[in-house]
């Protein structure tokens, strides 16, 4: 059995049922729309966020009507950011297939978006979730901030190790600790422990993250080579920050400059990633990501041992062992 398929195990029940949830919440009144929100249900990814919320929520206390309004909630608000990084990164692709900003371009993009996070405002408000509307507004605030910071940063290449660390909290980290904080409101827990478990899955996003800065490392292009999109898009990754750290001034100067002005030149692009690679960048990261692993685990040891608890453990595994 498949990693993703034993973490789903004692939540099968809740994810088949979910289904439904989400669906009904995309659905409006405009043809053209539910074209695109079905394209979008059909197109879905493994569905991480919600799988966490049911994980955490059955962790904490048994599921309720609340734990399925702040998966479908949680999902929105994802499937909104999605739709709209597309536009904001020029993709024409998503998870294999062709983006919503690729078929109906820039202001349908937006505009969907833009639904997508108002059905979600709409389902926690006319169901009086006033407090899981706090926790994922808390969330949607972190991520724009992370992603102008990232921009500025970008344009500037000063990007610090504490402030790569600040961008990912907020950008990355932020929905699944809201994921988590959700799901553990939702089955009636005490504010302290939604706070712990806010804690639990920033520390979970953090490593999600810095995985995926690794896997930019890692993933080929069709002749076999490590894409490098992070140094195409002018993004300060860990493995850049570490390696630039191990050089001296002129030598910085002279990636950076060659970043600034090559970063669409594939030749420098490879140049770059095997002086990560020599300078031991990925290593670095790699134990950066475990750390993160390492703090989270902690949070459960006060849980009893239970095949829910090793689901969730598995989860944090997933996270820093997926290959995609």
């Amino acid at each position: 059995m498949k990693t993703i398929d034993k973490i789903k195990l004692p939540i099968s029940a809740e994810l088949a049922a979910f289904e439904n949830h989400f669906q009904e919440a995309m659905r409006g009144n405009i043809k053209l729309l539910n074209i695109i929100t079905n394209y979008i249900f059909r197109h879905k990814g493994k569905q991480m966020r919600p799988m966490f919320v049911f994980l955490v929520a059955k962790l904490n206390g048994n599921i309720t009507e609340s734990t399925y309004n702040a998966a479908t909630f949680i999902e929105l608000l994802h499937s909104a950011t999605l739709v709209h990084d597309d536009v904001v990164d020029d993709a024409n692709e998503r998870r294999g297939f062709f983006s919503i900003y690729a078929l109906w371009r820039s202001k349908i993009s937006v505009l969907v978006g833009d639904y997508l996070l108002s059905r979600g405002l709409l389902l926690a408000t006319e169901r009086k979730e006033y407090d899981l509307l706090q926790i994922v507004a808390r969330a949607v605030k972190a991520m724009s901030e992370g992603e102008l910071l990232q921009w500025e940063k970008s344009r500037k290449l000063d990007i610090t190790e504490d402030v790569y660390y600040d961008i990912i909290r907020q950008k990355t980290a932020t929905l699944l600790a809201a994921s988590s904080a959700s799901g553990a409101l939702s089955v009636g827990t005490s504010a302290e422990q939604v706070q712990n478990m806010w804690n639990f899955g920033e520390l979970i996003g953090m490593a999600f993250q810095i995985k995926d800065d690794l896997l930019d490392y890692d993933k080929s292009n069709f002749i076999g080579k490590p894409t490098g999109n992070d140094i195409k898009e002018k993004k300060i990754t860990l493995p850049l920050i570490f390696t630039l750290n191990q050089l001296s001034n002129g030598e910085q100067k002279g990636v950076l400059k060659k970043i600034r002005k090559y970063h669409d030149n594939q030749n420098v692009i490879d140049e770059i990633i095997q002086l990560v690679r020599a300078k031991g960048g990925l290593e670095y990261a790699e134990m950066k990501m475990n750390e993160f692993r390492e703090k989270a685990l902690q949070l459960l040891a006060d849980f009893p041992d239970t095949e829910i608890k090793e689901a969730v453990k598995l989860f944090v595994d997933y996270v820093i062992t997926r290959k995609k």
